[in-house]
């Protein structure tokens, strides 16, 4: 399920980190900063946020940013020259890839959400880095593609989502896969779990942001409401511990403590427990195989009133079982299922369409894909390009 990784614990591990202005990255430089004797900033990125991103780098010294065009790359070479930092500023894809694949780096922290960060996870693996996996849709994308790479050039995927960590953590003790029955991936069925189809017709952006337990971006804040998040690690999960779609489920856990199981042929169900907070899967991914401080408190037993379990609606919830076809469909689909829910979530977002269309929108796209394999990255490219051509067809008619 994971290919072998050995590192000398006694080292300092050398970290890139893509995204370090989301939230992922964010919490990954919280847990840096309890141990400076453990973790050295080589390079952080953002896209958006030059503010914050000037921030990060005056506190931890990397030698390289990177931005997202030259124009924000001049602004902040400006704003660098009080600092005296000798940080240098890069910016687009080659200056992603460039800070992914440095031979100075021994960790990369793939936190860039949704399809653009692909290239880079890529780059990171080719380079046979520790790869500390946040952005689910590259697995998505390219899962076996990834996975093929790790091997040949000894890099290893350490999941950093709170339900594959989970799974992570349990099956590094436990990695026969024949005594691996099924999975359960736990999922708090975000703003709408108790919404009836009809309501969901009604609700709005603001509501669909305000995630009960998490505190996430705008992507993946629509993405758990839609439960399409879930349907993703999924597909993920599929790839990450080589199980075939009849041994992943999903069950609805809305206090967010359990964070997945894994249930064994004997009867056993093994999981882990721990605060909704990101820096506790962040921590073990960037300890591992040790355990280090995350700045988070044990979970308090004795405070919880209840711990529920349910069977989420496929029927409210379209988007899980859009994702459950798509695998089973294979990797054009689930391309095409990635591609077209980034432009649903952007048009839910700008208002062009509803919630319950986000699910309409991406079904129609799938009708359009054919079944093939997908072998390269190139290839990959080719398919993204065109499911988000004609998924602007189907908008555009839609509006």
């Amino acid at each position: 399920y994971v290919q072998s990784f050995t590192i000398n614990v006694s080292n300092m591990k050398v970290i890139s980190i893509l995204g370090s202005t989301g939230s992922i990255g964010r919490s990954t430089l919280s847990v840096v900063d309890l141990h400076p004797e453990k973790f050295k900033i080589f390079a952080l990125s953002g896209f958006n946020n030059n503010d914050l991103l000037l921030e990060q780098a005056i506190k931890f010294k990397p030698s390289f940013i990177v931005t997202k065009n030259l124009f924000s790359k001049k602004i902040l070479m400006d704003k660098l020259k009080d600092t005296k930092l000798k940080t240098e500023v890069l910016y687009g894809d080659e200056g992603y890839t460039f800070i992914a694949s440095h031979e100075k780096v021994t960790t990369v922290v793939a936190a860039i959400t949704g399809s653009a960060g692909l290239i880079s996870t890529i780059e990171a693996a080719k380079n046979g880095k520790q790869i500390l996996l946040a952005n689910k849709e590259s697995m998505v994308m390219a899962g076996e593609l990834i996975n093929k790479i790790c091997v040949e050039n000894n890099s290893t995927l350490i999941p950093v989502d709170s339900e594959h960590n989970a799974i992570f953590q349990v099956l590094s003790k436990n990695s026969d896969s024949e005594e691996i029955k099924k999975i359960i991936l736990t999922a708090s069925g975000g703003p709408f779990r108790f919404h009836s189809l009809k309501n969901l017709q009604k609700v709005t952006v603001e509501e669909a942001l305000n995630h009960p337990n998490w505190k996430m971006g705008k992507k993946i804040s629509i993405d758990s409401a839609t439960m399409m998040n879930k349907g993703l690690e999924v597909i993920e999960a599929s790839h990450l511990f080589r199980l075939g779609i009849k041994k992943i489920e999903v069950v609805m856990h809305p206090q967010s403590i359990i964070h997945s199981f894994v249930e064994y042929i004997d009867g056993s169900s093994l999981s882990q427990m721990g605060s909704p907070d990101m820096r506790v899967p962040i921590a073990y991914a960037l300890g591992y195989p040790n355990r280090i401080t995350s700045g988070v408190e044990g979970v308090l037993l004795d405070k919880l009133s209840s711990l529920e379990f349910y069977k989420p609606d496929l029927k409210k919830f379209r988007c899980l079982d859009l994702c459950y076809q798509a695998l089973s469909m294979g990797d054009a689909h689930c391309i095409s299922l990635n591609a077209s829910n980034e432009l649903a979530v952007e048009a839910f977002l700008s208002g062009k369409i509803n919630f319950i269309q986000i699910p309409e929108l991406i079904e129609k796209m799938l009708v359009k894909t054919e079944v093939m394999n997908v072998n390269s990255v190139e290839h990959i490219l080719e398919l993204d390009n065109y499911a988000r051509d004609e998924t602007n067809k189907i908008l555009n008619k839609t509006l």
